[in-house]
């Protein structure tokens, strides 16, 4: 059995050199190798090429490269948590899965005297589907030259891609990733090289150790060859070059340190809406939840509802949120939220996650929106001119999942309604919708086309004829009951 050298977190920076691509793990600061990424961060290594799903959060992980303008292009998925990686957006496609259309972005910070990337545009950016870029990944460590893929079809992350129509769907060519180096974080490790994730810690991790030339594991714990049992063995040691024994503790962990530290946002209409969303699920369901209000949904839930609920950065049995606590005891949701596994709960990693999706293994998913037509159209990711950015699994899931609810705020800040004719906002997906759900109304769309079926508390008829642009007809259900 070959034994993997062990080395400091400064020994490891040292491998790295200027120019290189990086793959690099985590979701958030979950399963983030941010002592690895930090100790980059002391060298005067340049002209980095960063792929993961985010460039850590600001001033953690990536974040510290980024802010020393280390980091000459991104490839990724959601960094709108990272504030100071605004206006790198290319031709200025932006997120708006998370932030209010028109609110202004946080100003940048400097270090080193170098400007942050939303200043100067210093740093490229490369927006793919989460699930995209999960499975990029993987086909890079699979020798895989690329593939085809239904995720973004029609919608501007396609542009100047190759597209085919396979068994009568659009499809887009994605070219498979691969790095210099990986920089992965594990919770266990051998001596061996053999890798043991923890919870939700897999996300990226297990794809990108298998996609680079050279592969650096930081971990919680090294523990003597045998000591593993191989059937919980995730990543083989053949993959591994190096180790970096270190100790996560809070402060590494960002905004999923603390349930306290959660930027949900709870109040009656947000849960009303919940409730409603609830109200479409059945028993058996497997159900994805979105960031935002969908997340609310979970915590309505208990293990005899009978719902099974998923979340992309790899768990099946999602459960509420814990009373106290965060990601050093907890795994997290999608919205980086540390959450409770109900009895029958599973792990995997991002790129099994999607495969779930995209191969209709997920029968609902439930996320938020910027506009929703009267066509079924969704935009729910890009506000042009925006300066954040990040398209998450929201394609993957509209396009993957059997059934889609939309939950959104009925009008914009300025009044206007985000239930439109036509969406002028980037795509998300095409004709996908099929429960939309504001703090006013409840509608379903099918073959009659867009239909108003439910009144949300205190909502009238009138109000939702004078707030909604889009044209709908009325079949009124039954009125949704207030909370309480």
């Amino acid at each position: 059995m070959k034994t993997a050298p062990q080395i400091s977190a400064q020994q490891a920076a040292q491998k790295i050199n200027s120019g290189d691509v990086l793959i690099v793990g985590g979701f958030g600061m979950t399963g983030t190798p941010v002592h690895l990424l930090h100790a980059i961060a002391e060298t005067d290594t340049t002209d980095l090429t960063y792929i993961g799903n985010n460039v850590g959060e600001t001033g953690l992980g990536g974040g510290r490269l980024l802010r020393n303008g280390q980091l000459k292009k991104a490839i990724g998925s959601y960094f709108t948590r990272n504030r100071e990686a605004g206006a790198a957006a290319p031709r200025g496609a932006v997120d708006g899965g998370g932030a209010a259309p028109g609110a202004p972005a946080p100003p940048p910070t400097t270090h080193r005297g170098a400007p942050a990337a939303a200043q100067s545009g210093a740093m490229d950016v490369e927006l793919l589907p989460q699930g995209t870029l999960a499975e990029a990944i993987r086909a890079g460590g699979a020798g895989i030259g690329g593939f085809f893929t239904p995720t973004s079809a029609g919608t501007p992350l396609a542009e100047g891609r190759e597209t085919r129509t396979i068994d009568g769907t659009e499809m887009v060519y994605i070219p498979a990733l691969r790095g210099n180096v990986a920089l992965v974080r594990a919770w266990r490790a051998d001596t061996a090289g053999n890798l043991q994730y923890r919870m939700t810690e897999n996300n990226f991790n297990q794809a990108a150790a298998t996609a680079a030339d050279l592969v650096i594991a930081e971990v919680e714990e090294i523990v003597p060859v045998g000591a593993l049992d191989p059937n919980q063995v995730h990543t083989p040691g053949c993959f591994v070059d190096f180790l970096v024994q270190a100790n996560l503790c809070e402060e590494n962990l960002g905004s999923s340190a603390s349930v306290s530290a959660s930027l949900k946002k709870v109040d009656a209409q947000r849960l009303n809406m919940a409730r409603a969303a609830l109200t479409e699920l059945r028993r058996g369901d497997i159900v994805n939840l979105g960031i935002g209000i969908p997340t609310l949904v979970a915590d309505l839930l208990d293990a005899s509802s009978g719902i099974i609920m998923h979340t992309e950065n790899g768990m099946l049995g999602v459960g509420p949120e814990p009373e106290s606590g965060g990601a050093m005891d907890y795994p997290v949701n999608a919205g980086k939220i540390p959450v409770t596994a109900l009895p029958g709960a599973s792990y995997f990693d991002s790129a099994t996650s999607f495969a779930m999706i995209r191969g209709g293994h997920v029968d609902v998913a439930i996320m938020g929106g910027l506009q929703v037509d009267e066509w079924g159209n969704l935009a729910n990711w890009a506000v042009p001119g925006k300066p954040l950015l990040g398209v998450g699994g929201a394609m993957d899931l509209a396009s993957g999942a059997d059934r889609l609810i939309i939950t959104m705020t009925h009008c914009n800040r300025d009044g206007s309604s985000k239930v439109v004719p036509r969406c002028d906002l980037p795509l998300t997906a095409a004709g996908v919708v099929d429960v939309l759900i504001t703090e006013l109304a409840v509608f379903r769309f099918g073959e009659s086309g867009m239909q108003l079926v439910k009144l949300m508390p205190g909502a009238t008829l009138e109000q939702v004829k004078e707030k909604t642009a889009a044209e709908f007809t009325v079949a009124l259900e039954e009125t949704v009951a207030a909370e309480g």
